[in-house]
């Protein structure tokens, strides 16, 4: 027996829970702007909680320590990328508000400010990235200050070895010792980082740790940890363990999928409701149809069909691990709306034959196009809606791994995406009133 849909009406849909979802949706509620977002939110686990803007540039092997200079040359190199589209002062003002929302739930990141920092990884390298979790700030200070500090693994823990971290970074970093201990209660078989978090919300979990900690700090005042440091209130986990030990305190993060990908995915599922949002999390859209007044999005989940009427749409589907593109023996498709998509000319190119080449690999600049207005163009050249918008990895003309530009394109463009939306909005609601 068919059920007829269950329906929603909203002014805008956000179809992808990744960053550019994410972000897109924080820009949306910040502009009282009624919002459903919709999509699978796993990629998110995937994240390292590091929000890169640009950390290097095509053909270089070297780390680029100011990435706003390093936007001027990309505007000159490749003026089509989403970066070069966008004035800095408002990349700047995209990162400000998106952290400053984060801080004002218990998730402080670091302002950003006028050079990378230096990132520890999980394999003891180091990344460029713009800003960071307050819980893993310490950990670039200490490295630029050469700290004494003790890097401290767990029995059983997998995606984690402090020994792997000091012997890749121990050259550069004197002072630098491993230590491995048992987490507390978990002395037995393997222990996972997510469940290590969520014990450490409990302030005598914490207070064993604090102990252990103290007992291998030796003679530094600085200790780096796997990111297990609480799930939904990392930044008071963090106070706190830092208040019992006296030390000072810092995470990096696991191997994928990590606490700080995961933290964000519940914060997303458990704040964005309470703010207004529609949230239809992990169910796919299956169809979008266009029409000029809005769209119409149809999905399914466990208790039948789905219909939601928006007003406006942005896209923020991403590339192919998301779904946003598919690959197919003879090219590459967009599947909601097969929008056209900027690709090599053929299979045979979209690899270089180096899988290391500096260059990259062309499939990796695969997507689609947009207007100055963020909005997707057809076929003919011209928008194929003025109420669809599009944001993040979906678009063309970016290598957002290689560049390590992922989490800036994200951001910049799903606010430049909010923007042109609530323009397009806010004017037709004037033009209905006889305003404009």
């Amino acid at each position: 027996m068919s059920h007829p849909p269950r329906s929603f009406s909203t002014e805008l849909a956000v179809i992808g829970s990744g960053i550019a979802g994410l972000a897109a949706t924080i820009f949306a509620v910040n502009r009282h702007l009624a919002t459903a977002l919709v999509g699978h939110s796993g990629a998110l686990a995937y994240t390292t909680g590091y929000l890169d803007l640009l950390g290097r540039l095509e053909g270089s092997s070297e780390a680029v320590a100011d990435p706003w200079q390093a936007l001027e040359q990309l505007r000159q190199t490749q003026p089509g990328h989403p970066l070069s589209r966008i004035a800095p002062a408002d990349i700047r003002l995209a990162f400000d508000e998106f952290t400053g929302f984060l801080g004002a739930s218990g998730f402080a990141y670091s302002r950003a400010a006028a050079h990378n920092v230096s990132a520890l990884t999980p394999a003891g390298t180091l990344k460029p990235t713009l800003c960071l979790p307050a819980t893993m700030a310490a950990g670039p200070r200490a490295y630029v200050e050469k700290a004494p500090c003790v890097i401290v693994g767990f029995e059983g823990l997998k995606g984690f070895s402090a020994a792997e971290v000091v012997a890749n970074l121990g050259a550069r970093w004197p002072d630098l010792s491993a230590r491995r201990i048992a987490f507390p209660d978990m002395a037995r078989g393997e222990v996972y980082a997510e469940v290590m978090a969520r014990s450490l919300e409990v302030p005598a979990t914490r207070e064993k740790l604090a102990v252990a900690l103290k007992g291998v700090a030796g003679q530094a005042q600085v200790i780096g940890l796997p990111a297990i440091l609480g799930m939904h209130r990392p930044d008071r986990v963090h106070a706190d363990l830092e208040q019992r030990t006296g030390l000072t305190l810092f995470e990096i993060p696991t191997m994928p999928p990590s606490v700080p990908g995961v933290r964000l995915r519940e914060w997303l599922e458990q704040t964005l409701p309470g703010k207004g949002v529609t949230l239809i999390p992990q169910h796919k859209v299956t169809a979008l149809n266009l029409a000029p007044d809005g769209a119409t999005l149809d999905l399914r989940d466990g208790f039948g069909p789905i219909r939601i009427q928006a007003q406006a749409v942005i896209l923020a589907t991403g590339r192919f691990l998301s779904g946003g593109l598919q690959a197919h023996p003879d090219a590459i498709r967009e599947p909601l709306l097969d929008l056209p998509v900027t690709q090599p000319a053929g299979r045979a190119d979209w690899y270089r034959e180096r899988y290391t080449d500096l260059r990259g690999h062309p499939i990796h600049r695969a997507g689609i196009e947009t207007d100055a207005a963020s909005r997707p163009l057809g076929r003919d050249g011209r928008p194929c809606s003025h109420r669809l918008f599009a944001a993040g990895a979906l678009l063309a003309h970016q290598d957002w791994i290689r560049s390590r530009s992922g989490a800036g394109i994200a951001i910049a463009t799903a606010y430049q995406a909010v923007l042109a939306a609530e323009s397009a909005l806010r004017g037709a609601s004037a033009r209905s009133r006889g305003f404009a």
